[in-house]
């Protein structure tokens, strides 16, 4: 799982508060969706939501708020059959 992160309003990146903000940011503008790889074995894709990135690494699946302290709710970062993001 890994972690992800929203650009807020005044730029500065910060964790989501629900799953609900990360699909909403995605609709609106997926380069203020940041992931952040957890794994020690490094297979995991860090940086900005991309259709590419997606493509080339897989789908993401994160945990938020926060991987290493709160675990509230999960969710998968996929291309759907339209060729956009989608979040499950």
């Amino acid at each position: 799982m890994q972690g992800i992160f929203v650009k807020n309003d005044e730029g500065a990146m910060v964790r989501p508060k629900s799953k609900k903000e990360v699909k909403e940011t995605i609709a609106s503008n997926p380069l203020r969706v940041l992931a952040e790889a957890t794994s020690y074995f490094g297979n995991e894709y860090e940086g900005p939501i991309t259709k590419t990135a997606i493509e080339m690494y897989g789908d993401i699946r994160f945990v938020g708020p926060d991987p290493h302290t709160k675990r509230n709710f999960y969710g998968v970062i996929t291309i759907n059959k339209k060729g956009e993001l989608h979040v499950k």
